[in-house]
């Protein structure tokens, strides 16, 4: 196999705005959608962006999330960013006809930047990113990377948050079974065209923050949205891997509405609240993401004593373009606190990619990808690694882990830096 005569992605390629074939979708497939849930969304203080170019940053948690955005906006024409499966599964041509931008998850690309301009300053449309680049796990906000901030600007363009609630509790990621229930979003700006100069990035960062804060089984716990499926609780072992009765990890397992742990016995089931009730003693976590963050804080301290460590045998696939994944096999992915690295052989070629903590502050994972198992997807500038594991429900905890390495090897780099002359004479 030549890798050289691979058909890859052409990054570069110009945007233009959405076809008719958008507000066709938007008509046929989103709307009624949203109209069966009977939907709501709020807009706040929007009227001095109304038929502006804008950026707009949507919260992630499923796909009901792009229905919400088309709404929204409507009728605005909008341009949004999708990664290269997303072109796999959809077809290219289809992709751009709608005015979709492709990208690799976690990684800088600079002709993504020229295009987001291209959008706004030519194109003059909503410019739609999902910053958290990847579904939520467990209803609450995901990594927000350092650099948005920055990007908004360099844009020189207002920027706007919607804000998304019952989108996960209705299809979460580890459960992909639709229950269609009520979904709502609020609208509203976070930086105004005036503010742009005279804000620091870290100032706008904040705004993001603050406007990125939700808990969607909290929502659901407040607003009484029954969901009585008979299937809610079906793959919640896959994010609550660790079972917080006897500390045993990878042997929890759910059906049903209940989730077990195969070591100790102990049985839970989730109500139609979405609350976690023990059938037997001390409910530890009534609530799922209180469960999900003590398994987070327990890597992060297996990462900082130093005892973390991950290896597996994995099946390789690469997503190069966006018209094929090529199979390559088996390899070994390896992950300490000192960083994530590949082996395997790519392209007939042996191969090695490594990521320091600092070059991968999130990773993508997917539970059960289209049927072929658990998997992550780690890319380069040229490629996307996707790797399926062998050992069961292991991907949660490395999305955990990665995200922690960056952390915490963020703040040794805070606290080593070195003061500038301005901040030594303070001092």
């Amino acid at each position: 196999m030549n890798k050289d005569r691979i058909r890859r992605f052409d990054f570069k390629k110009k945007p233009h705005r959405p076809s008719i074939l958008m507000y066709a979708a938007k008509y046929i497939i989103s709307f009624p959608d949203l109209k069966s849930r009977k939907a709501v969304i709020r807009k706040h203080d929007m009227e001095p962006l109304e038929g502006k170019p804008y950026i707009l940053l949507v919260t992630h948690s499923s796909m009901v999330d792009f229905n919400l955005m088309l709404k929204a906006t409507h009728p605005y024409p909008v341009n949004n960013v999708m990664t290269l499966e997303g072109f796999h599964t959809y077809t290219e041509p289809l992709m751009r006809s709608l005015g979709v931008l492709g990208k690799r998850k976690f990684v800088t690309d600079i002709n993504l930047i020229r295009n987001i301009r291209y959008c706004l300053d030519t194109l003059g449309t909503i410019f739609v990113l999902f910053p958290e680049t990847r579904y939520s796990l467990d209803g609450c906000t995901s990594f927000l990377p350092d650099s948005l901030g920055s990007l908004i600007k360099m844009m020189k363009h207002p920027c706007a948050v919607l804000r998304i609630h019952g989108n996960f509790v209705a299809c979460p990621q580890w459960n992909k079974t639709n229950k269609h229930t009520f979904v709502e979003a609020d609208l509203f700006p976070i930086v105004k065209q005036e503010e742009i100069a005279s804000l620091s990035a870290d100032d706008i960062n904040l705004r993001i923050e603050e406007s990125f804060r939700y808990d969607d089984y909290r929502w659901q716990y407040e607003n009484k949205l029954e969901i009585d499926h008979p299937d809610r609780t079906r793959g919640l072992h896959a994010l609550l891997y660790k079972c917080p009765n006897c500390g045993a990890e990878h042997q929890t397992d759910s059906a049903g509405c209940e989730l077990w742990c195969n070591a100790c016995g102990k049985r839970w089931r989730q109500n139609t609240l979405g609350r976690m009730e023990a059938l037997e003693g001390e409910t530890e976590f009534p609530h799922i993401p209180d469960w999900s963050l003590w398994e987070r804080d327990c890597v992060r301290r297996e990462i900082e004593d130093g005892t973390y460590y991950f290896e597996d045998r994995v099946q390789v696939e690469t997503l190069p373009g966006c018209l094929k994944f090529y199979k390559h096999g088996e390899g070994r992915l390896i992950q300490t606190p000192e960083g994530t690295r590949i082996e395997c052989t790519a392209y007939g070629e042996p191969t090695v990619i490594e990521k320091k903590p600092l070059d991968l502050y999130s990773m993508h994972i997917e539970y059960d990808y289209l049927g072929h198992g658990d998997c992550v997807d780690i890319s380069t500038n040229d490629d996307s690694y996707w790797l399926y594991l062998s050992k069961r429900d292991a991907v949660t905890k490395l999305s955990f882990a990665t995200e922690e390495i960056y952390k915490i090897a963020r703040e040794r780099q805070k606290n080593t830096r070195r003061p500038s002359a301005g901040e030594k004479d303070k001092a």
